[in-house]
């Protein structure tokens, strides 16, 4: 059997926590064996929900919080008194070397401060960025930034390139192609910043990704690259548009059948192929924002998730630990040291 890798998990983070936080890790210990888990968060309320799983006890260490941060406290508050919550004591285990990654439902804000306050950045990375994985028509792929960074300039877009890669290689298993959102394709669009990133990346021949270039909007759902880089305005924007057009796909879809009985017997005949459509397109299959860009491994989960959407939250954070994904980080970055050096004098 492989190492164990331990996960802390935000036990009192979500909608539905703690019953979601524990189905979940349950769910994701039966697909990964190797993986421990240690849960903060009121006790009482989580002996009761782990009383209900067998088998599953002897995998889990229960850790008692007093305070559980408010979904809707602003970030400087979570600093200020989130000490000793389940949050932050489930990040601390990570810095502190008891975790190898930490998995929260709650406040996003929350819990993107709390990192960078317990975890800081590597050497080389300026700004954290928020990456996730989503569907295409080729195949799965990263994005980032989704909203941690309204603005950036070149550097934090190279950064961005450096991580997206490393995550890419860790979570899909590949050696990834990485695109630059932009509005067209050719050399002199877009603003200075996305020209400067471009020029740094093709630049570095880096043997773990390849550069190609710039890409549009539609070709994020064509699967052109394995890795979308952008700032965090444009790629929240994007993602909300994505998820919309998802939801309006659906509505048509179901507004169709019911039209008619026409429409209800097409349904039924090609009901096992739209149901794959279905499940492929699950939200709950990409469920789970990674911090890339901080001394360990941080996934947050979406706030409303159920049993399954989160086991696969604590599966991203599990790959990443298996494959050495901080690891590949600090590599990565050590190798972009010299051009830098180079291009400052």
């Amino acid at each position: 059997m492989p190492d164990p890798i331990v996960i802390a998990l935000d036990g009192m983070g979500g909608d539905r926590a703690p019953d979601i936080v524990l189905r979940g890790a349950a769910l994701a210990g039966e697909r990964y064996p190797e993986a421990r888990f240690l849960i903060h968060g009121d006790p009482e309320r989580m002996e009761r929900g782990l009383a209900g799983l067998k088998g599953f006890g002897d995998r889990v260490e229960l850790h008692p919080a007093e305070k559980v941060i408010a979904d809707d406290a602003k970030p400087s508050s979570a600093l200020r008194g989130g000490e000793g919550s389940s949050m932050w004591n489930a990040v601390q285990k990570v810095r502190d070397g008891r975790a190898d990654g930490v998995v929260s439902a709650g406040n996003t804000g929350a819990l993107m401060a709390v990192s960078k306050f317990l975890l800081r950045t590597p050497p080389g990375v300026g700004r954290p960025a928020i990456c996730s994985i989503m569907p295409t028509l080729r195949a799965e792929i990263a994005m980032l930034d989704l909203g941690a960074n309204i603005e950036c300039d070149g550097e934090n877009l190279f950064q961005f390139a450096v991580m997206g890669a490393a995550f890419a290689s860790a979570v899909l298993g590949r050696r990834p192609t990485v695109g630059l959102l932009n509005v067209g394709q050719e050399e002199l669009k877009g603003g200075t910043a996305l020209r400067d990133a471009a020029a740094r990346l093709r630049a570095v021949a880096d043997p773990s990704f390849d550069f190609s270039g710039f890409i549009e909007g539609d070709d994020i759902t064509g699967g052109a690259v394995d890795v979308v880089v952008t700032d965090g305005f444009t790629g929240n924007v994007a993602l909300k548009a994505l998820e919309g057009s998802a939801r309006l796909y659906g509505a048509a879809l179901r507004r169709a059948v019911k039209s008619s009985f026409g429409g209800m017997a097409g349904f039924w005949l090609a009901r096992r192929a739209l149901n794959k459509v279905r499940d492929r397109f699950d939200p709950r299959r990409y469920n789970g924002a990674v911090f890339v860009g901080l001394n360990g491994v941080v996934v947050k989960a979406h706030g409303g998730s159920d049993a399954f959407a989160f086991a696969n939250a604590i599966g991203f954070a599990v790959d990443m630990a298996r494959h050495g994904f901080l690891d590949d980080v600090r590599s990565a970055f050590e190798r972009m040291a010299p051009p830098v050096a180079a291009t400052a004098s």
